[in-house]
């Protein structure tokens, strides 16, 4: 992971995590058994722009048969327990109880999100993150169906430039993530864009 990671903060609140965005960090935890959390702050940044964003034939063509209900923030807390899933190519993660404990009191302020992809009742992908002015911080996401996640992210963005926002931060770039369009941005570039886009009122999601 290049970049820096900065110490440990026991004492990091809500305000603190949303200031923290604002000036280009996040945090992490080291697995989920570790309470404790640190700043990363990437050399290279991931994001997706929005003008950009490209879905594959394939995928377009998934969705046209509407294989999943998509909502919005009705189930943040399901979203988080399924990102924070051991699955077979990712026997652990990061998220731990306080991870847990921000995001939850971040969406209770309006400003942490989630997309979900429901099938017969059953929640079986999503993904969630943090807004802040105009910009969107994607968190994690997850599948339980083939597509699951991929569709949650589409409907994310579609509602992301409905609402004016200048920003889809990924932390990262993926090859997963490639295939929609991410880019990776040097810090200092990634800087610029970021105060442009967290300077507005805060955008409604």
């Amino acid at each position: 992971m290049a970049g820096t990671r900065r110490g440990q903060d026991p004492t990091i609140t809500a305000d603190i995590l949303l200031r923290a965005y604002s000036i280009g960090l996040f945090p992490m935890a080291d697995s989920a058994d570790d309470p404790e959390i640190f700043w990363v702050e990437p050399d290279l940044r991931g994001i997706i722009p929005l003008d950009t964003f490209h879905v594959s034939k394939s995928l377009s063509k998934t969705i046209r048969k509407a294989p999943f209900d998509i909502c919005f923030d009705t189930a943040f807390a399901s979203v988080m327990d399924g990102c924070a899933e051991a699955v077979d190519n990712r026997p652990s993660t990061w998220i731990n109880s306080t991870i847990r404990s921000l995001y939850t009191e971040l969406h209770s302020l309006g400003h942490a999100h989630s997309v979900e992809a429901w099938e017969d009742g059953e929640l079986v992908g999503g993904l969630y993150g943090v807004s802040l002015g105009a910009a969107f911080f994607g968190e994690s996401m997850f599948s339980r169906r083939t597509d699951a996640s991929k569709i949650c992210l589409v409907h994310l963005v579609e509602r992301l430039r409905a609402q004016g926002f200048r920003l889809l931060d990924t932390q990262f770039t993926t090859d997963h993530l490639k295939t929609f369009g991410a880019i990776d941005v040097p810090k200092a570039e990634y800087l610029v864009m970021l105060q442009a886009a967290v300077e507005p009122p805060h955008l409604a999601f």
